[in-house]
């Protein structure tokens, strides 16, 4: 495909529009314009009036908070109350500014897809190179959480139904297959994004409901924390004393803060199908979606992770509802926040299982008319693999924790800055290039530097003896997070 600002074609309605002529020739000021409209009136005169504001934001805001909400008042518990508020705040700044570069490359080669911006890019390489990240991600994502459906929901459903055991619904995989079938399956087939506004409306409800509980907890358990007293014999050393709240702090978890808050704010495989969706579409008005959206996402994880530290204080468990578990063991509200966050959990499927079932829809049948049993069957195949993956790869967690920190990176920073760099027409030494350059290069390089922070904490308090094991050890979260957000 020629890198020409000529027509592009779509292989579904909607993904692609045609460009102007003489894009090239128009000033850098042009381009630029908050509110030059994405789609050409032409095209729009043709397509449904688009979805709303609010129901862009909902839906941008469950692809954003995933089940992540559950682990960060540990990383809170690791860093301080300060750096972890500090950190946060500029891992969403900077997730906001990627989605500026996408949409600003997006207005300048009038395409509506991740994929073919790396196309623009990069010729085919780049196209093949985006649309295997976008698919090894959203699958990755998706089966860890239907593992985590199968395994946390017979456990959820059971403290409802004492007295149970044995009972054909409290086998997580019949309950994940009939979830899949009912729920997940149908909402899939949804050839929109938009169609989905009114689950990931529930979904941020649940999400809301989850960070309100918590905050109302935190005056119901005392410090210092005392198990029952069945638990306190085998248990004893998770009781505290110290009931002072860290303002700053470090220790060998700290190391995975970042990773953890970066993969937080993952939601750009969604920007841009919603982008072409919206109602009157324009760089502007998705700007401000995502800005709401990324505000919204912050304030739910501040004050969760801030009001369950404060509760349990460095007895934190890294899944924060194990921590009630233990010391609010029978509380409904508790276990019904369980209830809301599995189904929370599991609305985000369908949101993310549009990106995955785009990007294979160009990889291997471009330029072909919309079809509803092509979209019927990779909508099948794709459901397929990912209840297969969370039924039969125990592992699963682990598998995709690691390759999702390098697919989870490149879409978040690398291809959004390697994508600017190459498509804008600023000098190479401008201040902005720089700073994408120097912001593609500390991500490309974060492994590494994690690795490095942990070898110096355990080379100067614990020694080297350890060091390996613990290079590899990495919880179970963050794992989770590198994968899907959790």
């Amino acid at each position: 495909m020629e890198k020409s600002w000529g027509s592009i074609y779509a292989s579904e309605r909607g993904w692609y529009v045609s460009a102007r002529q003489n894009q090239g020739e128009e000033t850098e000021e042009q381009e630029e314009k908050e509110s030059s409209p994405l789609l050409r009136s032409g095209l729009q005169n043709h397509e449904s009036p688009g979805i709303s504001f609010s129901f862009a934001v909902f839906n941008l805001m469950n692809a954003i908070t995933g089940s992540s909400i559950l682990g960060l008042a540990y990383i809170m518990a690791n860093t301080g109350i300060i750096i972890f508020s500090i950190m946060l705040l500029i891992v969403g700044i900077l997730a906001s500014s990627s989605v500026h570069l996408l949409l600003t490359m997006c207005i300048q080669t009038a395409v509506t897809s991740y994929e073919d911006l790396g196309v623009f890019a990069f010729g085919s390489l780049g196209k093949v190179a985006v649309a295997s990240t976008i698919i090894i991600q959203n699958i990755g994502a998706m089966s860890t959480y239907l593992f985590v459906i199968k395994a946390e929901l017979p456990g959820a459903i059971s403290q409802f139904l004492p007295d149970c055991s044995g009972s054909w619904y409290l086998d997580g995989r019949i309950l994940l297959i009939i979830i899949c079938v009912c729920i997940v399956f149908p909402l899939s087939l949804l050839p929109k994004l938009g169609f989905l506004g009114y689950t990931s409306s529930l979904s941020f409800f649940f999400k809301a409901f989850f960070a309100l509980v918590i905050i109302i907890k935190k005056w119901y358990i005392s410090c210092p924390l005392q198990l029952t007293h069945e638990e306190e014999s085998f248990q004893i050393s998770n009781i505290t004393e110290n009931c002072k709240p860290e303002l700053f702090y470090f220790s060998r978890e700290s190391v995975y803060a970042i990773p953890t808050m970066a993969f937080s704010f993952l939601c750009h495989t969604s920007i841009l199908p919603l982008y072409c969706e919206l109602r009157r579409p324009s760089k502007s008005r998705m700007q401000n979606v995502t800005n709401t959206a990324i505000s919204l996402s912050f304030l739910i994880y501040f004050l969760s992770a801030l009001f369950g530290y404060l509760t349990f204080y460095e007895k934190v468990d890294s899944e924060i509802l194990q921590s009630y578990s233990k010391y609010l063991p029978h509380d409904v509200v508790m276990m019904a926040v369980k209830l809301c966050i599995l189904f929370a959990v599991l609305l985000t499927v369908p949101l993310i299982h549009f990106p995955a079932r785009k990007a294979l829809i160009m990889m291997f049948f471009p330029n072909l008319p919309f079809s509803w049993i092509r979209h019927f069957l990779v909508t099948l195949a794709l459901n397929t693999i990912i209840v297969l993956l969370a039924l039969y790869v125990p592992d699963i967690k682990n598998v995709f924790g690691i390759v999702g920190a390098s697919t989870s990176t490149c879409l978040l920073f690398v291809y959004p800055g390697l994508f600017y760099i190459k498509l804008s027409r600023e000098d190479f030494i401008s201040k902005k290039k720089l700073g994408v350059c120097f912001l593609i290069l500390s991500f490309f390089h974060e492994p590494c530097f994690k690795k490095h922070l942990v070898i110096l904490y355990y080379t100067f308090s614990r020694g080297c003896l350890s060091i390996s094991k613990h290079l590899v050890s990495i919880p179970s979260t963050v794992q989770l997070c590198w994968g899907c957000k959790f």
